[in-house]
């Protein structure tokens, strides 16, 4: 499933690309291992994997490590982001308050009745490092709890309180927040198949938000792209309770960009076409090469 968005994302990315670049060049990759061919003389690579190696550092320590300039967060901020425990004890640090939530660690299991708690009997149950709403689960009480943990992987988990309100997600470019979007699935679960169907989610671009709920959610979108070190973009999600309150769930540091994705229809609510958003997504990776460059020159 990640494979085939992040071939969607890469061969919408390149083909707007093309429309301001001369050289543009779609690199396959099929292993934990960089793709044969990049040299750091001469390409800015811009990395749409998505998941497991694509998401988590594993490829961005590659590219450090070969000295390549690359667009997106460097190898800690995306490990830092891909574990959604870890990335909310950041937001909560720089102010930002999240969902609640109990990670269960591989190997363990949750004592079903102190979850529920801790937590509340609605629950939603997620892989703590994982994209594109994979293995999102939902359960209702300490014996659904139990018997979910029966069907799952051997994996860490995420329990977090089922909020009840909208979902919200907020695009970030060179650490400015763009328009704020409401996610509303058809389904009532905005999952995998609601993410990357059409048809199956409506979006409100903007959200139809007070100005000052709007404006908490871009400055809080904005601090955590700060407080977790993240570059370049990135998007965060969160969802607002009744009473107006903005929760963070997580923030993504590579984001689908497919017909379907929420970057680019956060960006519209500016007023920004795709191939525009594009060339904001690599410009500064551009602008750190022709300093690297310059230096290397001197």
């Amino acid at each position: 499933m990640e494979r085939e968005v992040s071939r969607r994302s890469a061969l919408a990315v390149a083909a707007a690309l093309k429309t301001a670049f001369d050289r543009v060049q779609v690199m396959d990759v099929n292993a934990e291992a960089l793709p044969t061919g990049i040299d750091p003389s001469r390409h800015v690579v811009f990395s749409a994997l998505h998941g497991h190696f694509g998401e988590d550092g594993g490829m961005q320590k590659l590219l450090e490590s070969a000295g390549v300039v690359f667009a997106g967060s460097g190898s800690e901020a995306s490990s830092l982001c891909m574990d959604k425990t870890r990335a909310k004890h950041v937001a909560a640090q720089a102010g930002v308050p999240a969902a609640a939530g109990v990670l269960i660690a591989k190997g363990s299991r949750p004592d079903a009745k102190a979850v529920t708690a801790e937590l509340g009997t609605s629950l939603v149950v997620k892989p703590n490092s994982e994209g594109s709403s994979i293995g999102l689960h939902f359960a209702e009480g300490a014996a659904e709890l139990a018997a979910l943990w029966d069907r799952l992987d051997d994996r860490d988990w995420l329990v977090e309180s089922r909020i009840a309100g909208r979902e919200l997600t907020v695009g970030l470019l060179d650490g400015r927040a763009l328009g704020v979007v409401e996610i509303v699935p058809h389904s009532g679960v905005y999952d995998y198949q609601s993410k990357y169907t059409k048809g199956m989610t409506r979006y409100e671009c903007p959200a139809r938000l007070p100005e000052g709920v709007a404006r908490t959610v871009r400055l809080a979108g904005e601090a955590i792209f700060q407080a977790c070190g993240c570059r370049d973009f990135a998007r965060a999600d969160f969802m607002l309770t009744d009473d107006g309150a903005p929760l963070f769930l997580e923030i993504n540091t590579i984001p689908g960009l497919t017909e379907t994705s929420l970057l680019p229809k956060s960006a519209g609510c500016e007023g920004m076409d795709f191939n525009t958003l594009a060339a904001g997504l690599v410009a500064p990776a551009l602008r750190r090469f022709q300093a690297t460059r310059r230096e290397l020159a001197s």
